[in-house]
C-alpha cells in the first residue's frame, strides 16, 4: 500500500487550507459570536468564491467544474476542508450532497443525470437521502423499512413515515427508499425513487431538534402520503435499493471520517496553542505532564485514525468493497474524534466550554458521528462476523 500524497494533491490541500483561513473561518467566527446559523445566501456567496479559486466539488468531473479526484486523493483534501464545519459545504464535499452525488453518478440514467445530478454537482440544488424511519421502522437495522411503494398502472404510490432526513428543509429533491416487494427479503425487495420536492404527497412535518446547535438544512420528519411517481423515477432498477444504499454508504462513512479528522486536528491545534500560553501553578499548562499526555494521546490517535482511513480508501480504489475496513475506520475514527475533542475542551477549561471557541459546538455535534451512517455497535457486528468467519470453529479445516 502506498499512501504517498501526489504532488498535485499537496498543492490542492495547501490551497484549501488558505481558502479556509481567509474566507471560511472568519465567517465561522462571525456566526459563533452572533449565535447565528449559516444562511443559504451566505453559503452560496462562499461557494462562488470557492469556484473562483478552482476549489469546487473534489469528486465531480471537470466538465461540471469539479476536481475529478479519486477516493485516495480526496482523503487529505476532505480533512483540510473539514477543519471548519462550513468548509465541506463551501467547496461542495459535505454530506448528504456528496454521498448523493456519488450515488447518482454511478446509478442515474442519462435523463436523471441531466435532471438531478448535473445541477446538484454545479451547486444549483440541494438533495436529501430519505431512508431512516422513526420506531418501529428502520433505524440501525434498515431491513425494518416500513415505507411501501405499490404499483398503480405505470406509476408507483408511496406511503410511509421518515425522519432525520438531512437537508430536508432545503432539498430540491429526495432519494426515497421504499419496500416494493413485501414478500421478498428486504435486501431484494426495496427500491430507491427520485422525487422533486414539490411533488404532491410529500409532507414535511417538522425539523427534528437534535443535540447541539441547529444544523444547516435541518433533519426533517416527513410523511409520504399517496406520493405518486412514474416508473422513470426509479434509481437503478426495481429491487436494487439495498445494493445502491451500500454503494452510497460505504464511501460516505469514510468521507465522514476524513472531515471529522480535520475538525479534531484543528481542535488539537487550538488546545495546544492555549496550553502553551496559559500559565497556572508556576508554568505554562503545556509544561504539566498531565496535559502533555493528553496532547500526546490525541496526536497518536489521530495518526492511527488517518492510517485506517487511508487503508480503507486504498482498498476501495482497488475495487474491493472494503466493508470491514470501512467499519473499522468508522468506529475508531468516530470514537477518536470524541476523545480528542473531550480532551481539548478539558485543556481549555472555561474557555473550552464557552462559545468564544468552536470546541464546545464541535463536541456536541461530534456525538452524533457515532450513530449516523451506522452506529458503532452495528459496525462492531460487521467486524465480529468477519473475525468469527476467519477464526471460528471449523474455519481452519
Amino acid at each position: 500500500m502506498d499512501f504517498t500524497i501526489p504532488r498535485h494533491v499537496e498543492v490542492i490541500v495547501r490551497r484549501v487550507r488558505q481558502f479556509l483561513d481567509e474566507e471560511v473561518i472568519p465567517i465561522e467566527a462571525q456566526l459563533l459570536r452572533a449565535s447565528r446559523d449559516l444562511s443559504v445566501e451566505a453559503l452560496q456567496a462562499l461557494r462562488a468564491k470557492a469556484k473562483s479559486a478552482h476549489l469546487w466539488a473534489p469528486t465531480m468531473p471537470k466538465e461540471w467544474g469539479g476536481m475529478a479526484l479519486n477516493i485516495q486523493e480526496i482523503v487529505p483534501v476532505f480533512e483540510e476542508a473539514g477543519r471548519s464545519l462550513l468548509g465541506p459545504m463551501a467547496i461542495h464535499c459535505a454530506a448528504p450532497d456528496e454521498g448523493n452525488m456519488h450515488l447518482l453518478r454511478h446509478w442515474a440514467n442519462p435523463e436523471q443525470t441531466e435532471r438531478y445530478l448535473a445541477p446538484l454537482a454545479r451547486g444549483e440544488t440541494f438533495s436529501a437521502f430519505s431512508m431512516t424511519e422513526p420506531p418501529p421502522g428502520a433505524g440501525s437495522d434498515p431491513r425494518m423499512i416500513r415505507t411501501r411503494a405499490t404499483r398503480d398502472g405505470g406509476d408507483w404510490i408511496i406511503n410511509g413515515h421518515k425522519w432525520l432526513t438531512t437537508y430536508g428543509e432545503i432539498a430540491d429533491f429526495f432519494i426515497i427508499m421504499a419496500r416494493t416487494d413485501p414478500d421478498a427479503h428486504p435486501y431484494q425487495g426495496c427500491t430507491q425513487f427520485l422525487a422533486p420536492r414539490d411533488t404532491p404527497g410529500i409532507k414535511i412535518l417538522r425539523d427534528v431538534p437534535v443535540m447541539g446547535a441547529k444544523d444547516f438544512g435541518g433533519h426533517v420528519e416527513i410523511v409520504y402520503e399517496d406520493l405518486r411517481l412514474p416508473d422513470s423515477a426509479i434509481l437503478g432498477e426495481e429491487g436494487q435499493g439495498f445494493m445502491l444504499a451500500q454503494s452510497r454508504l460505504g464511501p460516505a462513512r469514510l468521507t465522514h471520517c476524513m472531515r471529522w479528522t480535520g475538525i479534531a486536528q484543528r481542535a488539537l491545534e487550538i488546545a495546544t496553542d492555549y496550553a502553551s500560553q496559559r500559565e497556572a501553578f508556576g508554568s505554562a499548562l503545556s509544561g504539566h505532564q498531565s496535559l502533555q499526555w493528553m496532547l500526546a494521546d490525541s496526536e497518536m490517535e489521530l495518526k492511527m485514525g488517518r492510517l485506517l482511513i487511508q487503508e480503507a480508501a486504498w482498498r476501495l480504489a482497488q475495487g474491493e468493497q472494503a466493508r470491514v475496513e470501512t467499519s473499522v475506520a468508522k468506529v475508531q475514527v468516530s470514537e477518536i474524534v470524541s476523545r480528542v475533542l473531550d480532551r481539548c475542551v478539558q485543556i481549555c477549561g472555561g474557555r473550552g466550554i464557552s462559545r468564544d471557541l468552536p470546541l464546545s459546538t464541535w463536541y456536541e455535534k461530534a456525538r452524533a458521528f457515532r450513530i449516523y451512517d451506522g452506529a458503532s455497535e452495528v459496525h462492531r457486528m460487521v467486524v465480529a462476523r468477519d473475525v468469527i468467519k476467519r477464526y471460528g470453529a471449523g474455519s481452519q479445516n
